[in-house]
């Protein structure tokens, strides 16, 4: 080898690193792009709000079925593998029965050296009413001050197209995928993912047996910083009836002479949570995993402010006075002015396994009405039960998150559990055994399931840079 020969060969080995896609990261280009398209972003999220997907509402069944086909055609212009998979039928209080919205699974790359990505998301939405007191009309996207109004701007829809113009941003400048990606986007999570399980373990050793990591946007942050979520709650959705007379009767001829099955209902209700929010359950605490030095620490971190958590809600105060996860529960019961026959209370206990709440729960609530000698009857009934799901922080996805979050915030994120229940997360990781990481976009102040949701420009243009920086760091991890 003589010496004028080493620097050539020298440059050669350089080339090739340096033009490793795993090794090239154009993040200024590809962010760049994202902030030139912003308003074709907000004109298609505006598009997708407009279609009323109330998975609630058996009569806007259409609907959900043609967001999922604006769904499916979004993706197959971009070039993806598209599927629309049929998942059945639901069969309806009276009998009949109604197809199902299908279940849209999309992929994008298959270079079996790279990392394999799936992202979930849904396209329903929540019941939303402009009389229920929304400020502009829930199906007409509205920018105020930088918020765009709407229902589903949030969840879930402005996360499932961030996670789209993703994929686009990169296919526009002909930068290669870091990893491949999939999708799988259905149209019944606000009423319980219908028919979803049964796809999952249907496609087990297929659409998923290539995939290393599951990705769930359907979440929020829990203060002004970026979040990465690590946890979910467990909900029990219990149903007390209480019956009496064989028919309804009216309350000033016969009101103090009967005893009204809703003077039961309040009376054993009165029973389960305490004035300061205690659970009086016996059992249910204790049913808990407690919390952890670790996790106290961690959260002491987290910039959730109180005082403008209760000034946002419209509350003077709130059942604890710190910004640690709790215990819940809560009631929902119907009222009317006239002696029902049979009145009907539902209500949800957040957390404890599934088995140990319906036991503790319905032999609590039959000793508390044997005790009220009543000769009403009461049934305790548990029609959803779904599972809490709870991540290791530590696993290299979050580490990889922590270091997007970065790139794009220049911040570290807060590591919180979701409030809400997301119980597909905990099917995806029993059925597929893939590791799962929850990266949301949405803003604490979003307004989930409420009056005048919103998803702010800020967080749907830079959750989709997040969303370009994860892919080119889940490359860089090694496979499970």
């Amino acid at each position: 080898m003589t010496i004028w020969q080493l620097p050539s060969m020298l440059l050669v080995v350089i080339s090739s690193v340096s033009t490793h896609p795993h090794h090239l990261f154009e993040y200024d280009e590809l962010s760049q792009y994202v902030d030139s398209h912003q308003e074709e972003y907000v004109q298609t999220l505006r598009d997708w709000v407009a279609v009323e997907s109330d998975s609630s509402d058996v009569l806007r069944r259409p609907d959900c079925q043609r967001m999922m086909d604006m769904t499916a055609e979004k993706l197959q212009a971009m070039g993806g593998k598209v599927e629309l998979v049929d998942i059945g039928v639901q069969e309806l209080p009276d009998g009949k029965t109604v197809a199902l919205p299908k279940v849209v699974t999309a992929q994008f790359g298959s270079d079996p050296s790279k990392q394999t990505v799936c992202v979930y998301g849904h396209v329903d939405v929540q019941p939303a009413k402009l009389e229920d007191g929304w400020a502009t009309e829930p199906y007409n996207l509205t920018d105020i001050n930088g918020n765009l109004y709407g229902r589903g701007a949030s969840d879930n829809k402005a996360p499932v197209l961030a996670w789209i113009h993703t994929v686009e941003a990169y296919q526009a400048l002909s930068i290669d995928l870091p990893v491949n990606v999939k999708f799988i986007i259905e149209g019944m999570e606000e009423t319980g993912s219908n028919g979803l399980d049964a796809m999952i373990v249907a496609q087990k050793d297929t659409f998923f047996s290539d995939v290393d990591y599951i990705i769930i946007s359907d979440c929020g942050w829990l203060s002004r910083r970026p979040a990465l979520t690590y946890g979910t709650r467990g909900n029990c959705y219990f149903f007390a009836e209480v019956e009496g007379p064989k028919q309804d009767l009216h309350s000033g001829v016969y009101g103090g002479t009967v005893i009204e099955p809703m003077t039961d209902l309040i009376g054993i209700l009165d029973t389960l949570i305490s004035p300061s929010g205690k659970i009086l359950i016996p059992g249910i605490r204790e049913a808990v995993a407690p919390l952890s030095d670790e996790e106290w620490k961690m959260y002491q971190d987290i910039e959730f402010d109180i005082e403008s958590f209760k000034s946002k809600i419209g509350v003077s105060q709130l059942m604890y006075s710190n910004k640690v996860i709790h215990r819940g529960a809560d009631f929902f019961p119907k009222s009317n002015t006239y002696i029902f026959f049979f009145f009907l209370c539902s209500f949800k206990v957040f957390t404890p396994p599934i088995s140990v709440s319906l036991c503790l729960v319905t032999d609590y609530l039959n000793s508390v009405f044997a005790k009220r000698k009543s000769p009403n009857k009461l049934k305790v009934t548990m029609i959803i039960g779904a599972k809490p799901w709870l991540a290791d922080t530590k696993h290299p996805l979050y580490e990889a998150g922590k270091a997007a979050v970065k790139r794009v915030f220049n911040v570290e994120p807060d590591l919180i559990r979701e409030g809400g229940t997301i119980p597909i997360a905990k099917t995806f990781e029993d059925v597929t055994g893939k590791s799962i990481i929850m990266m949301p976009i949405g803003g604490f102040d979003d307004g989930l399931h409420s009056q005048n949701e919103k998803m702010s420009r800020y967080n749907y243009i830079e959750g989709t840079k997040l969303f370009i920086a994860y892919l080119h760091e889940v490359a860089h991890l090694k496979k499970d």
